[in-house]
């Protein structure tokens, strides 16, 4: 049975510590969290399943924030179930806290997601949602749980919001319900002086159940959640109207609210009054941070509920695995985030083609293998050829959830964030198509995997100016360049934060898929041709040769007489071997260095590195800016690639044009070398 007065304390109890943390760290946003907080407090002590021993619990209800400017709401809200300390809040925004200024990722203390830039953090809500009907179509209705996301103005307003909104909408996602803490105020002014929109009409327009409600109504609140949970076709959007910093008084103890300047700075420096604020809201001005003696019972009570309701489920999980001993090792291996052993050398690859295609035939390949793939394209499915994985496999279609392939629609930075919130959500392997220079509008969103340390597999096709008569607006120079920034930044567990692959053929295709599948710690970014590539040549097995590039780089051709070392990825090798050919013709032997990845070939040991180098001069070629390769061929090399945006034309002429044949790369070394 609810409780009004204790509700309220509740409540209050969240704002005064979400405006205390803010005070005492003298930087962040206390208006909102005071907004939010009603909402909140009934979501997490009424309707959110987790389990208080484990946070981690799989089939736990989901929390996903999006303005993550909100942060010092959640963190107050998880103090009271006790899982921030009162000196973790105290530090908020403080160096080596776990309170950062926005919300990072961290399981353990029961924070879903890092909410970066807003917009994203609902997205990665509607990702996990997807994964949550997946998985609930695999393996049956008693993984039933709902994904909550938690969004305000900025983010309804980020155009994300559109793409998530038709995909959520179209899917029919009914475990996915949102909150929109509509307060009609954000940072410099309200929301009356940037737009005029009808939110309702819009969500109700891509499909959605849509209610408004007084956001500090708890009654009001109980109200939709419960139809929101007895809603079986649709998403459903709450929109809550609250007040910006409600709760706040002056220094005569009168209201000020709704104020913009509530949203991004103390409120001790504003129109309102901190120690007034804190008395009003029931708090100690000399103890800001303390819990309220009769909400800290109260959750104690509320944490004794928790654990009885995950402990019953628990108990239907054990239930059906002693029935399904089968399915429960299947659902074991998807949660471990492991592949199946699968045979890579036994994919047969056809000679000379385009990495994408090769790309293709390994994704047609795993199909019936990795059952847990989530193969999604933004409308290129038949030219990033992620249809090979389609071909054999089922499309997600409206309440069709047992399928493994999602046609996103033209819509790559929404894919990208989803994708995001299906590996937080765990049980599935995202993968997501588009072509390389549409990688630019996916950036926030893999820059986030990469914080996040998520194993998102990107794969980007059209790799190079090949694309050719599509002109400049498609050919990708500096895109490259910009992923192997994020190789050579370090995420937070000291590793690489993004493994880049660019396969020079077939065999490092199939080698380079083999790597993104089972690289559980960061994203992947696979990085494919459209035009033919000639296979390297091979004295032996090709494939055998080819997995060296598990190693970052290797020699594909090695000579001891050799005169300059040459070093390529992606379909350049295959230039640098026909140049290779032709020098040889003269006399000049060379060595030629395929690097499929510069960061993990900087992680292998300092001698394999110099025996792959050597000492010999050292000429590089890349499709993309010069920096790509110049840390490998050092401060004595050369590097031969483009520093000005392409043209429209056929891709052999560009190739001709900007010297990237086999005869033209024969002249540049030869300069080189005298």
């Amino acid at each position: 049975m609810s409780n009004q007065k204790l509700d309220n304390q509740a409540a209050d109890n969240i704002r005064a510590l979400a405006i205390s943390m803010v005070e005492k760290a003298n930087s962040g946003h206390p208006g909102g969290p005071m907004g939010g907080a009603d909402f909140i407090h009934i979501l997490y002590s009424e309707y959110l399943r987790f389990d208080p021993q484990n946070p981690e619990w799989m089939w736990r209800d989901r929390f996903f924030l999006d303005p993550g400017h909100l942060s010092a709401m959640l963190y107050a809200q998880l103090h009271l179930l006790g899982n921030y300390s009162k000196d973790d809040i105290s530090n908020f925004r403080q160096w080596g806290s776990a309170t950062p200024g926005h919300p990072e990722v961290d399981h353990k203390r029961g924070v879903e997601n890092t909410s970066g830039p807003l917009g994203q953090g609902h997205a990665m809500g509607a990702g996990a949602a997807l994964a949550g009907k997946f998985l609930q179509a695999k393996f049956g209705d008693w993984t039933d749980h709902t994904i909550y996301a938690f969004i305000s103005d900025g983010g309804i307003q980020e155009e994300i919001s559109q793409g998530i909104g038709r995909i959520a909408g179209y899917l029919g996602l009914n475990n996915l319900i949102m909150f929109f803490d509509s307060n009609d105020v954000q940072l410099s002014t309200s929301t009356s002086e940037v737009t005029a929109e009808d939110t309702v009409k819009k969500y109700e327009a891509w499909g959605w159940n849509v209610m408004e409600i007084d956001g500090h109504d708890h009654d009001a609140i109980r109200k939709a959640l419960d139809s929101a949970k007895a809603e079986t076709q649709r998403p459903t959007l709450i929109v809550g109207k609250t007040i910006m910093g409600k709760g706040c008084v002056d220094a005569y103890g009168k209201p000020y609210e709704g104020y913009v300047e509530l949203h991004g700075k103390p409120i001790g420096g504003t129109g309102a009054d901190y120690n007034k604020t804190l008395e009003n809201l029931g708090a100690k001005v000399d103890d800001p941070f303390a819990v309220f003696p009769e909400v800290a019972d109260f959750y104690k009570q509320i944490l004794e509920r928790k654990s009885k309701e995950a402990a019953a489920q628990k108990e239907v999980e054990q239930k059906w695995r002693a029935d399904n001993a089968a399915l429960a090792a299947k659902l074991d291996l998807f949660l471990s985030g492991d592949i199946p052993d699968i045979d890579f050398s036994a994919i047969e690859q056809k000679a000379d083609q385009a990495s994408r295609a090769s790309s293709s035939t390994v994704l047609a390949y795993l199909a019936d293998k990795v059952e847990n793939l989530i193969v999604s394209s933004a409308d290129l499915a038949n030219s990033d050829k992620t249809d090979g994985f389609l071909k054999k496999s089922k499309q997600f279609a409206p309440h069709t959830f047992d399928a493994n392939f999602l046609h996103a629609g033209v819509a790559e930075f929404s894919m990208a964030a989803m994708a995001n919130g299906m590996a937080l959500h765990g049980g599935v392997i995202p993968v997501i198509g588009t072509f390389f220079i549409f990688s630019d509008y996916q950036k926030p969103a893999y820059r986030l995997s990469a914080l996040m340390e998520l194993p998102v597999i990107y794969l980007w096709t059209h790799d190079a100016f090949r694309v050719g008569e599509d002109g400049p607006t498609h050919q990708p120079i500096e895109q490259e360049a910009q992923l192997r920034l994020l190789e050579k930044l370090k995420n937070h567990s000291g590793a690489r934060s993004l493994l880049a692959l660019r396969p020079a053929d077939a065999a490092e295709t199939t080698i380079a898929w083999e790597m993104a599948l089972k690289n559980k710690k960061t994203p992947t970014g696979l990085i494919f041709s459209r035009q033919n590539i000639k296979d390297l040549p091979s004295a032996g097995s090709r494939y055998q040769d080819a997995l060296s590039a598990k190693k970052g780089a290797y020699r594909v051709r090695s000579n001891d007489s050799a005169k300059v070392t040459l070093i390529a990825n992606g379909s350049e090798v295959a230039t640098l071997v026909e140049a290779a050919d032709l020098l040889e013709k003269d006399g000049v032997a060379v060595n030629i260095v395929s690097v499929i990845s510069e960061g993990l070939f900087r992680d292998q040991p300092e001698t394999y590195q110099k025996e792959i180098l050597g000492d010999l001069p050292k000429l590089g070629l890349t499709a993309g800016l010069p920096v790509t390769l110049e840390g490998l061929v050092g401060a004595n090399g050369k590097v031969l690639g483009l520093e000005h945006f392409g043209y429209s034309a056929p891709a052999g002429v560009l190739d001709e044009k900007f010297g990237y044949t086999g005869p033209k790369v024969y002249e540049e070394v030869k300069a080189f070398i005298n």
